[in-house]
């Protein structure tokens, strides 16, 4: 499998998958908004837990600067409606059960821990403009001060 490698100024590539509440999200419909595309291992781990709380108690700030935050894992959209539930998320997750969108973003590959080496969905997120075109990646997030670099970055776009 070749790794495709996003860079900054690419377009970011499009996609429509199911979301949680039982619908479906494009990222076409967010033209004219800027995007927070942000990838993530699993729902209810704590790291996922702790970035996506981050991105919550951040959401009004983030909204007021004309941006959308979407996250992205290849769990259910019944495990995403219980995960919003839990922790009152107000932004949708997206189900990427094949993992075709983690693939086209470059976040799925070979993670490690504790020496042990296994596929995976890299922590990453990509800040999209309201053109479409990727204006910032984080490829290493640290989720206790995430949500306040992607509204640092919204402030420069």
């Amino acid at each position: 499998m070749k790794e495709m490698k996003l860079r900054e100024g690419d377009v970011a590539p499009g996609f429509t998958a199911p979301v949680n509440g039982g619908g479906e999200v494009s990222l076409s419909q967010f033209r004219g908004q800027a995007v927070v595309l942000y990838f993530y291992p699993k729902d209810n781990t704590p790291g996922c837990n702790k970035e996506a709380c981050g991105f919550r108690d951040a959401h009004d700030e983030i909204t007021a600067k004309g941006a959308v935050v979407l996250g992205v894992s290849a769990d259910s959209a019944d495990r995403h409606d219980k995960f919003i539930d839990k922790f009152g998320l107000p932004f949708s997750l997206i189900a990427d059960e094949d993992k075709s969108i983690c693939e086209a973003y470059g976040v799925w590959g070979d993670k490690s821990f504790m020496g042990r080496t296994f596929l995976g969905i890299k922590r990453m997120t990509f800040l999209i403009d309201t053109d479409g075109v990727i204006r910032k990646i984080w490829p290493k997030v640290k989720v206790a001060t995430h949500a306040a670099e992607v509204l640092a970055a919204l402030d420069e776009l």
